[in-house]
C-alpha cells in the first residue's frame, strides 16, 4: 500500500514537472513571438464574440469586417515601415481622402480607369516624397512636417471639392472596392485580395532586400546606420513615399467601396493607422516590428469595433474604449523595453 502511494505521489510530481515545462515553453514562445501574442488576444476576442452574440461569425460579418479594415491594414504597411525607420506619418488619413477625391474627379471629367487611379497612387507617393525632403533635407521634425501634410491634403480636398462629395462614379472603378472574388468556397472581397499580397510584398521588402535590412538599422540607430556607409536620407524619403502610396492604395480603395469620394472621408482615419502598427507591436522608438504585427492590429482594432457595436455598447463610450486600448498597446511596448 505504501509503495502504491510513493509510485503515485512520484507519477503526480512528473506529470507536474511535465506540464509546468509545458507552460514555460509556451510562455516563451509566445514572449518571443510578439505575432503569435497578437494572434492569440484575437482569437479570444473572436471566441467571446461568437459567445456572446448571435451574428460574428456569420459569413457576411466577417467579410465585412475584413472589406473594413482592408484599407486601414494596407496604409497601416506603410505606416509600420516609416515607424520602423525611426518616423511617424500624420498625414496618412489626408492622403487617403485626397488620393480618392483626385481619381473620381478625373474619372468624372472623363479620364479613364487606369489614368484616374495611376493619378491617384502618383500623388499620394509624391506626397509622400515631399514628406522624405522635408525631413531628411531640411531637417523639419516627422511630427512637424506631417502634421502640416496633413492639414495640407485636407484643405486641397475641401478647395478642389467647394465641400460637395464627387458622385457617378464608372463601374469600372467601384470593381475594385465591390467585387467579391470566388476563392474556394467562399466569396472573398477584393480589397481583402489586395490586402494579402501587399502585405506579402511588404514582408519580403523589409525582410529579404537591402533596402529592407537599411530601413531597420536607420530606424534603430541612425547615427550608426550613417556611420556604415547607409544613406540615411534616401531610406527616409523612401519610406515616407512607400507610406504615401500605401495610403493612396487605401484611400482609391475605400473610394472604390463607398462609390463616392467625400471631402471628409478618412477623417482622423491617421490615428487608426497609427494605432492599428503600435498594437501590432511595432515599437515607436523605431528598428523593430513587423508588417503581420499591422494586418494583426488592423485586424484587432476591427474586430474590436464590430464588437462593440454587436455587444450593445453605447456608440458614444466606443472612442474611449478604442483609445484605452491603445494607450494599454503603447505601456506594454515601454514595458517591454525596460
Amino acid at each position: 500500500m505504501i509503495r502504491q502511494k510513493w509510485n503515485l505521489e512520484i507519477e503526480q510530481r512528473e506529470t507536474g514537472v511535465q506540464a509546468q515545462r509545458f507552460l514555460s515553453l509556451t510562455a516563451g514562445l509566445i514572449k518571443r513571438s510578439q505575432v503569435l501574442t497578437l494572434l492569440l488576444i484575437l482569437v479570444v476576442m473572436s471566441g467571446y464574440l461568437s459567445i456572446h452574440t448571435k451574428t460574428f461569425l456569420t459569413s457576411t460579418n466577417i467579410f465585412n469586417i475584413l472589406r473594413a479594415f482592408s484599407w486601414i491594414a494596407i496604409s497601416a504597411f506603410g505606416q509600420a515601415m516609416v515607424i520602423i525607420g525611426g518616423g511617424i506619418d500624420l498625414s496618412a488619413g489626408s492622403v487617403m481622402a485626397l488620393s480618392g477625391v483626385i481619381s473620381a474627379m478625373l474619372l468624372v471629367h472623363g479620364a479613364g480607369v487606369f489614368v484616374s487611379v495611376i493619378a491617384g497612387l502618383g500623388l499620394g507617393a509624391f506626397l509622400g516624397y515631399v514628406n522624405g525632403v522635408l525631413i531628411s533635407k531640411t531637417k523639419l521634425p516627422p511630427f512637424i512636417a506631417t502634421l502640416g501634410m496633413m492639414s495640407i491634403g485636407r484643405g486641397l480636398c475641401y478647395g478642389l471639392t467647394g465641400g460637395w462629395p464627387v458622385r457617378k462614379l464608372s463601374e469600372g472603378f467601384l470593381f475594385f472596392g465591390q467585387k467579391d472574388i470566388p476563392v474556394l468556397l467562399w466569396k472573398v472581397p477584393l480589397p481583402a485580395i489586395f490586402m494579402m499580397a501587399l502585405a506579402i510584398i511588404s514582408f519580403i521588402l523589409l525582410n529579404n532586400t537591402r533596402y529592407g535590412y537599411h530601413i531597420y538599422a536607420v530606424g534603430g540607430n541612425e547615427l550608426s546606420a550613417s556611420l556604415a556607409g547607409i544613406n540615411t536620407g534616401r531610406i527616409t524619403i523612401l519610406i515616407y513615399i512607400l507610406s504615401g502610396f500605401f495610403a493612396a492604395i487605401g484611400g482609391i480603395l475605400m473610394t472604390s467601396r463607398l462609390g463616392v469620394a467625400a471631402p471628409t472621408a478618412a477623417l482622423g482615419y491617421e490615428l487608426d493607422i497609427i494605432a492599428a502598427a503600435v498594437i501590432g507591436g511595432i515599437s515607436l522608438r523605431g528598428g523593430e516590428g513587423s508588417v503581420w504585427g499591422a494586418l494583426v492590429g488592423a485586424a484587432i482594432m476591427q474586430v474590436l469595433r464590430n464588437g462593440l457595436v454587436l455587444t450593445g455598447f453605447p456608440a458614444y463610450w466606443q472612442p474611449s474604449a478604442i483609445g484605452a486600448v491603445i494607450i494599454v498597446a503603447v505601456m506594454l511596448d515601454q514595458l517591454k523595453k525596460r
